[in-house]
């Protein structure tokens, strides 16, 4: 046997995730606030990194405006000298609408200062604040009277008397330990409440979410429509009352990443890259860089790399704005007859078949796709929207999408007579009458999806 160690070249082929390759695919997946975030800390963090003016100035405009500037400093100098106040005026001008602008008060604090108002002594304040922070968020009370009568030392009944209180507090329904608490606490302040009432929501809840009006109705001994008309009623109260208000920092605002416009009959697409800041390599730090004897090896190493990390920074957001073109661009001209027409329109369409016209591959459509809204004629929609399965057609060889059926399937849902409600089966005749390859399971599938109640939750009498 030979034990020897010997030396041969041979070739791989590996894929190696460096960190370029990390932030590219990063930058890729951000959405256009998130783009802008990440560029502004880049821009903190990277002295390689300069933010431009959408309009460079010639020579002279330059200098003019140096000149100007200098100008300015002077005064500046000479009224923060003479007038103190003069800064604290201009401040006081600068001030825009939003520093006007208020926000809502939390649910907490809506209920403490109705507590404050409400409450007889210092016991009360106590007790209130402690039932008030154990309401979450939806309303409901997360704690028994007796628990919190134990934890503070006091009355059970005082406890039971101030949550009485709280429970008569904006929003109506609030500080109820369950939903069948609830909607009695907001029938009981809306003057509606009725034994009839109480038996269905203590008693018949499920039922009623069920549409089971003939079960309640017998069980009760009064007619299907006194039952109906009852729980129309309580359809209208509010099961999550403490929603009402809930935190401002929940809002969320979408800001499109692709625009689509109509001109001239052709529909153009627009990257929104206009709120990104402008950026480029610092002219002096590159100039300093060239300077082979300006630095010791480790100054040179770091400027080396944040000369590196700036430019591919700046090659990765022109890749992901070009990569985001061309895949709105072809979304585009494939679902041209949506953007004109509506959904009805819309055609199937899969994340391979994008990736195969814009040449790249499945997982970079994938990423583009993901969490980016698109503004077109027919109103905001995420990218992933028009990416759906196609079921099959008697009148023409392509498929038709699935949310086009689902469309359809609403449209005949609205129209159907509520006395006589359409049951799964008969939709699925009606869709194929019009054509469309489907059975009485994926109806119901679809209908599920869309919140449409079965046909006896539908049923009017």
């Amino acid at each position: 046997m030979k034990l020897t160690h010997d030396v041969f070249l041979e070739q791989q082929q590996k894929l190696l995730m460096t960190p370029e390759l990390r932030q590219a695919i990063a930058i890729l997946q951000m959405s256009t606030l998130e783009l802008t975030e990440y560029i502004q800390r880049e821009l903190e963090e990277n002295p390689f990194l300069e933010e431009r003016e959408p309009e460079e100035l010639s020579d002279g405009d330059a200098e003019s405006q140096d000149a100007s500037s200098e100008k300015v400093e002077e005064w500046l100098e000479f009224f923060h000298d003479r007038d103190i106040g003069f800064e604290s005026k201009q401040q006081e001008e600068e001030k825009s609408f939003d520093s006007f602008l208020t926000r809502q008060p939390s649910l907490v604090e809506h209920l403490e200062f109705q507590l404050h108002l409400a409450s007889r002594d210092a016991q009360d304040d106590e007790i209130g604040h402690y039932l008030i922070g154990s309401i979450d968020s939806c309303g409901y009370l997360t704690i028994e009277p007796e628990e919190v009568a134990q934890n503070m030392g006091c009355c059970e009944a005082r406890v039971w008397e101030v949550l009485e209180m709280i429970q008569t507090f904006h929003p109506h329904g609030i500080g109820a330990r369950d939903l069948a608490e609830c909607l009695m606490i907001q029938l009981r302040h809306y003057g509606k409440e009725s034994l009839l009432a109480r038996k269905i929501v203590e008693e018949h809840l499920v039922d009623m979410a069920k549409g089971k009006m003939n079960k309640i109705a017998a069980h009760l001994g009064i007619s299907v429509q006194e039952v109906q008309e009852i729980c129309d009623l309580i359809r209208t109260l509010d099961p999550k009352p403490g929603l009402q208000y809930s935190s401002g920092n929940d809002i969320k605002y979408i800001l499109p990443d692709v625009f689509v416009e109509k001109v001239d009959g052709e529909y153009i697409v627009v990257v929104n890259d206009f709120n990104f800041p402008r950026i480029s390599v610092n002219d002096i730090y590159k100039n300093i860089l060239r300077q082979p004897d300006a630095f010791n090896r480790d100054a040179r190493k770091y400027l080396e790399d944040k000369m590196g990390s700036a430019l591919w920074l700046i090659k990765s957001i022109e890749q992901r704005r070009m990569t985001l073109y061309k895949v709105a661009r072809c979304i585009v001209d494939i679902q041209q007859d949506f953007l004109d027409h509506g959904v009805q329109y819309l055609k199937p369409l899969t994340l391979r078949k994008v990736a195969e016209m814009v040449e790249v591959h499945e997982s970079t459509v994938s990423r583009a796709t993901t969490g980016k809204y698109i503004q077109t004629p027919q109103g905001l929609f995420e990218l992933k929207y028009f990416f759906s399965s196609g079921v099959g057609s008697y009148t023409s060889s392509q498929k038709i999408s699935s949310k086009s059926i689902k469309n359809m399937l609403a449209e005949i849902v609205a129209a159907e007579n509520t006395a006589n409600p359409l049951s799964d089966e008969a939709i699925a005749e009606a869709l194929v009458k019009k054509g469309i390859k489907i059975s009485r399971r994926t109806v119901a599938k679809y209908r599920q999806e869309l919140g449409i109640p079965a046909v006896m939750a539908r049923k009017r009498y």
